[in-house]
């Protein structure tokens, strides 16, 4: 199978993602299969670049070090550093408010402006020098978006047509009240959230099966947003979902349209099976809101690294009890089914669960999953569109429903 993968932008939350890519390549996910392309938004970007460097050598396992090294190297763990970055996230938190404006970046004398450090932070970790443009498609593609300010058009920086250097990841994590506006083949970047965030359109061009996407912006939210803080803490986590959301609604737009017969093989499309691994609101936002994306506390970072590998172990868990529901395996059903609260809903009650997901429960491909505080899939059964959810603790099936489509999503 060939796979593309996504990582989203988020700041000190995209350490998620490192946690994320360590469990599945530890526990073999991508054995006997081929990562063929992978993209990044700010410090999805980041993420990127490490997995593409080691995918380059050829020698994915090298990716979960890799990860842990840059995520460590930039964690603020002394008295002091820790002091520095409380104090940063603390005025970011005044900014949310309201209670003080933005940093202007460009106030801050370039020697002290932090792109200098940040371009070290990368040497220490990536051998940019190695880097050269593949223009014969000898590696998998690395793809980090961006956003030109001058003339508002999105930039996907591609490993296939374009060097690799710092400046080109700067670019793409250059939050505008941070850094200046990096200045990189005659056009002038801030982060890719403000374009594709992550690039996906790109990686459909080396024919993955499957995209598997890492989403630092939680999709939903329980409550309506009433303080000032939840008010910019739920913006910025739309703003953050505009792009990617749009570009898979495309995605899944095509997938139904080759389902139906509308588009054929011979058009130059092909179906692409959508996986989203989402990072559940954390504690530490609901406090700080998005200043907590500016966070860099060691044991911060650690934490969301250790919560990436959770997920990573509910995603494998809910692929393994796929492949026991799609292939049609009844006796490996009831096994999993043991002890879980199970429910089944109208229209389609009535029947045995087990039987009825080796049967006529057929999962559409046309739709992503989503795998967040609970998994879902949506579903066909009998032609009749239906959505299963299912919660795991950590690799343990704990609960199962199949009901209808909720109204919001039909």
């Amino acid at each position: 199978m060939r796979i593309a993968l996504a990582f989203q932008g988020g700041g000190s939350h995209t350490a998620f993602t490192a946690g994320v890519v360590a469990h599945l390549v530890e526990s073999g996910a991508f054995d006997g299969h081929e990562i063929v392309a992978v993209s990044g938004t700010s410090g999805g970007a980041i993420n990127a670049l490490l997995v593409w460097s080691a995918l380059r050598e050829g020698r994915v396992a090298d990716a979960p070090a890799l990860l842990e090294g840059f995520w460590e190297d930039n964690a603020a763990r002394g008295p002091l550093e820790r002091l520095a970055n409380a104090a940063a996230v603390g005025a970011g938190l005044v900014q949310s408010l309201g209670l003080a404006p933005p940093l202007n970046p460009y106030l801050v004398p370039p020697p002290f402006d932090g792109r200098g450090e940040f371009r070290r932070l990368l040497r220490r970790h990536v051998d940019f020098d190695a880097l050269a443009v593949d223009a014969d498609a000898a590696h998998p593609r690395l793809v980090l978006g961006a956003v030109d300010v001058r003339s508002g058009a999105f930039r996907a920086f591609d490993s296939r047509r374009d060097r690799i250097t710092p400046d080109t990841v700067l670019a793409s994590a250059a939050i505008p009240t941070l850094f200046r506006a990096v200045h990189v083949d005659g056009g002038a970047y801030w982060d890719g959230l403000f374009s594709q965030n992550p690039p996906v359109a790109p990686l459909l061009d080396d024919d993955p099966d499957e995209l598997w996407v890492v989403q630092i912006n939680p999709t939903r939210r329980d409550d309506e947003p009433r303080t000032t803080l939840d008010i910019a803490d739920r913006r910025n986590e739309l703003a953050g979902n505009l792009s990617l959301y749009q570009e898979l609604a495309s995605i899944e737009r095509i997938d139904q349209l080759l389902a139906a017969g509308t588009l054929t093989p011979a058009s130059g499309y092909r179906q692409v099976a959508v996986r989203v691994l989402e990072l559940a609101r954390t504690p530490a936002g609901g406090l700080l809101g998005a200043a907590s994306k500016a966070n860099r506390d060691v044991v911060f970072l650690r934490d969301l690294r250790r919560r990436g590998r959770g997920q990573a172990a509910v995603f494998l868990a809910a692929l393994a009890f796929e492949q026991a529901w799609t292939g049609g395996d009844v006796a490996a059903l009831r096994a999993l089914l043991d002890g879980a609260d199970t429910a089944v809903d109208a229209p389609f009650e009535g029947a045995d669960l087990a039987e009825l997901l080796a049967g006529p429960v057929v999962r559409d491909v046309t739709r992503k999953e989503l795998v967040g505080e609970d998994v879902t899939w949506r579903v066909t059964v009998d032609g009749v569109p239906g959505v299963l959810t299912a919660s795991f603790v950590g690799r343990s099936l704990m609960a199962l429903r199949l009901g209808p489509v909720p109204e919001d999503e039909r």
